[in-house]
């Protein structure tokens, strides 16, 4: 389910609530499911429970799962998370485009290499819609 990177300057919780967030907002973590307890995820990656602990309560204050007393954690509302990555997304490219601006970038550039990249994404789906 998570793959963790021991190479990667972040720490360990930071990739596990980046991993869990993916996995919810591209829906293969449904609303309302469960999450597996601290501890079963802890001994699956051989880590410190505190560390899943850590990530689980992170993401609770994000608003990706929610606790319920006695029974674990779930998968909170998958259309708010979507929402708010997609927010996030449209926030990030309005300061890219900006900054594509100020180095020179043409709006046609930008849009190639969208197009390019978008399609490349998509196994070259998009570059045939041009």
């Amino acid at each position: 389910m998570i793959l963790i990177d021991y190479k990667d300057r972040r720490p360990l919780y930071e990739q596990i609530v980046e991993k869990l967030s993916d996995l919810m907002v591209r829906g293969i973590l449904e609303q309302d499911s469960q999450l597996p307890s601290v501890r079963s995820l802890a001994t699956e990656l051989s880590m410190n429970p505190n560390t899943i602990q850590r990530a689980y309560a992170e993401l609770e204050r994000q608003g990706y799962i929610y606790s319920v007393k006695g029974r674990g954690s779930f998968v909170a509302d998958n259309r708010q998370i979507r929402e708010r990555k997609r927010q996030e997304i449209w926030d990030q490219l309005e300061l890219l485009i900006r900054d594509a601006k100020g180095t020179g970038i043409t709006m046609l550039e930008f849009q190639e290499q969208v197009i390019q990249s978008y399609g490349s994404e998509e196994g070259g789906n998009r570059n045939d819609k041009g």
